[in-house]
């Protein structure tokens, strides 16, 4: 990074942490400039992205540049230092959502084409399929996770705890897994030799010998770990059949997918869970739908838009509803099933929330009951079903005393399933798919029928190794910890080779336990009010730093995630956004943002300290450690969002932070100009309270118009983020 790059990157992204940004960003920008230190942006939000990818089809006032591809450079650099938000991961829906609403704000972009026929169509829907689901992340993220929740975010959830339900012996909530079939099941794995290192190909070959090549140019250097595997959809189908045969009268059913990030696989398993679900309706509609451009995989909401009218339809519609079990409702106000979209209802947000309330999910009917979560595929189904399990033998966690869990995770350079979308493909026949090194040799290969789901991924070297050791290291610092890996599982049998080189090389004795025993020796460990690492791989991240934050927590956006990049530079993301849709929602109903940048105050602090070390600067771990000052004391007075109108919202605890902030600045020795600077901007924040605070709560109560939901106007975005003129001209 030369020295015209900015000191910190701060990225513009999606709904409600994107609404927050207009808010903060400003605070942020004034206090660093005093202090030397520059602040810019960059924009990776999906607006933005289908913007730059269609760069070259638009006029020059409405071109952008590429902002995801510059940072997946910059993120290399050693000193790269990113304060990465929340951004959407787009299914199909957000996706064809974002285009309509930009192409009714004059961009001439072409529509989503999804049966692409023309050359024109085969190109917008490759340009459109790089933008879908985890597209930012494999970009982004060029080293490992280090993801804990903050001393004073814990100390102020033990003080101040969450909500829990209560669990019992009885519940009749479940998980439901395949029992053969699933990508556990066909998993084949292995360790590139220096003789296999080189180029490679994915090709599929057909009854009648025909070869067909699905993926060409992949490359795999020595050490790289590579896997295949595959979901047979008879065995799907005939799953789903069952579970919903055996949901007991008054249990939910429900399916828990992570369709966004899995933009290729779960939106087809999502399908066949509708059509299975349908299958009477389908049966005697399926033509009709069909012509009308329904797809199961788009969801309910999608059906319901392109029967709408017809009245043969829509009652045909409700009673194969009627006949099936009652669904589990992603909002049961507004009769949003759990099969309505497939990124309602994402698993690392929708189990944990489930577990929380004890099990219990809210059917139809607006009231809550026992759940079945179906969890089809079994490498990770089993996390939960253990968790459900030990929870209904020993009763809910108390948040006031259970230990803190944070995870180091295996996600550089695409590690693991989150970097398998280019490699993944439904199998159009009867057939065998392989992959051949160019020395022709088969490393992996899979007989498949017509429907299957047929993925591959690997896992580098490097990042491998520098996992282990930063589990090595967060263990010495830390304690109580685990390898979270299955020697019965084809892909972790690899990596266990790897990881018991490492430790005896370092003399350090971690265990190896598979998940569902890691599940159970983790909350037993935080049962007994001790701290625990969970070091697994790149799905199990996402997982777990969902699950124990929502336990601790009551939520997983107040966490402090640091990616240590393999080259020297730090990202420091800022929690998760899967509620963001409903604060945006309620903003403009009702003014009233209750998303909480704890998040981003956290990110911030350690952004400075990192910007300290790694570029000399001092200034910047003074900034930094008056953040934890501010945080501490937001947290300790109570000046966090909460979710009424009337109530602390976004924008006025960002009030708070910025002058329990200069205060901070204003009372440390350690720079006296720093501290004369922030001495009368801490006195003025504090002499206006009145009037700040009564700026910000006459804005509430009534609708905000804010210009759009994926690109939002920013002049009118700033008016309903920036309502204070007092607090606007204290920090300018």
């Amino acid at each position: 990074m030369t020295k015209s790059n900015p000191d910190i990157i701060y990225t513009i992204v999606d709904e409600a942490p994107e609404l927050a940004r207009h808010s903060l960003l400003p605070i942020i920008q004034s206090f660093s400039n005093a202090a030397g230190i520059s602040v810019e942006t960059k924009d990776i939000s999906v607006a933005g992205r289908i913007l730059a990818a269609f760069a070259d089809q638009l006029p020059a006032d409405q071109q952008v540049s590429d902002d995801l591809a510059e940072l997946g450079q910059l993120v290399k650099q050693p000193d790269a230092n990113v304060i990465k938000l929340p951004n959407i991961s787009a299914s199909v829906p957000q996706l064809t959502a974002a285009i309509a609403e930009l192409q009714a704000k004059g961009y001439a972009i072409p529509d989503y084409p999804a049966d692409p026929k023309t050359d024109a169509e085969k190109q917008a829907r490759a340009r459109y399929d790089a933008i879908k689901g985890s597209a930012v992340n494999p970009v982004l993220r060029e080293g490992n996770s280090d993801r804990r929740a903050a001393k004073a975010v814990k100390a102020y959830a033990m003080a101040n705890p969450h909500s829990m339900g209560d669990w019992n012996s009885t519940s009749k909530t479940h998980v439901a897994s395949m029992p053969s079939g699933d990508f556990f099941a066909n998993e084949k794995s292995a360790t590139i030799t220096a003789a296999q290192a080189g180029g490679a190909k994915i090709v599929f070959k057909g009854a009648d010998g025909a070869e067909t090549v699905l993926k060409s140019g992949l490359s795999y250097a020595e050490g790289e770990v590579v896997d295949a595997t595959f979901m047979s959809a008879a065995a799907l189908r005939t799953f789903i059949k069952d579970q919903i045969a055996s949901t007991e009268a008054g249990t939910l059913f429900s399916v828990h997918l992570k369709a966004t990030m899995m933009k290729v696989s779960d939106p087809i398993i999502f399908g066949h869970f509708l059509a299975v679900y349908l299958e009477d309706f389908l049966a005697k509609h399926g033509e009709t739908v069909k012509a009308l451009g329904f797809n199961p995989n788009a969801g309910l909401g999608d059906l319901e838009a392109r029967i709408k009218g017809n009245a043969e339809l829509e009652a045909d519609y409700q009673a194969a509803m009627a006949a099936k079990p009652a669904m589990y409702m992603v909002d049961s106000d507004r009769g949003i099933t759990n099969l309505h979209v497939p990124s309602d209802v994402i698993i690392d947000a929708s189990m944990p929330a489930v577990i929380r309330a004890g099990g219990i999910g809210w059917g139809p009917d607006g009231k809550a009951a026992d759940t079945k979560c179906c969890i089809p595929d079994n490498s990770y189904a089993c996390v939960y079903d253990e968790t459900i399990n030990y929870f209904k033998a020993t009763g809910a966690l108390d948040p006031t005393s259970c230990g803190s869990v944070s995870n180091v995770g295996l996600m550089a350079q695409k590690a693991e399933e989150y970097g398998s979308h280019p490699t993944t493909f439904e199998a159009a026949a009867d057939g065998v798919i392989e992959i051949v090194l160019d020395s022709g040799d088969v490393l992996h290969s899979h007989a498949v029928q017509a429907g299957d789901i047929w993925r591959s991924c690997t896992a580098k070297k490097a990042p491998i190794l520098d996992w282990i050791a930063l589990g090595i290291a967060r263990t010495k610092a830390t304690g109580a910890a685990a390898f979270w890996l299955d020697k019965a599982r084809a892909h972790d049998a690899e990596l266990i080779k790897y990881v018991q080189a490492e430790l005896a090389k370092a003399g350090v004795d971690i265990p190896i336990m598979d998940p569902r025993a890691a599940t159970r020796f983790t909350l037993e460990t935080m049962r007994e009010e001790r701290d625990c690492v969970t070091i697994t791989g790149n799905v199990l991240r996402d997982y777990l730093t969902d699950l124990f934050p929502i336990l601790e927590l009551g939520t997983s956006a107040k966490m402090l995630s640091i990616v240590k990049l393999m080259n020297g530079g730090g990202m420091f993301e800022t929690g998760a956004g899967g509620s963001a849709p409903k604060h945006v929602q309620q903003l403009v109903e009702q003014n009233h943002l209750r998303w909480d940048s704890l998040g981003e105050f956290c990110a911030l602090g350690e952004s400075y300290k990192f910007l300290a070390e790694a570029q000399s600067k001092p200034v910047a771990a003074i900034l930094g450690d008056a953040v934890d000052v501010a945080t501490q004391k937001l947290l300790e007075n109570g000046n966090s969002p909460e979710r009424k109108v009337g109530q602390n919202d976004n924008r006025s605890s960002h009030y708070w932070f910025a002058r329990y902030w200069a205060e901070a600045l204003a009372a440390q020795t350690a720079d006296a100009g720093l501290a004369a600077h922030f001495a009368p901007i801490a006195q003025k924040l504090a002499a206006s309270e009145a009037d700040i605070l009564a700026e910000l709560a006459a804005a509430e109560g009534k609708p905000a118009d804010l210009g759009g939901y994926y690109k939002p106007d920013t002049a009118k975005t700033n008016a309903v983020m920036r309502p204070s003129a007092t607090l606007n001209a204290i920090i300018g």
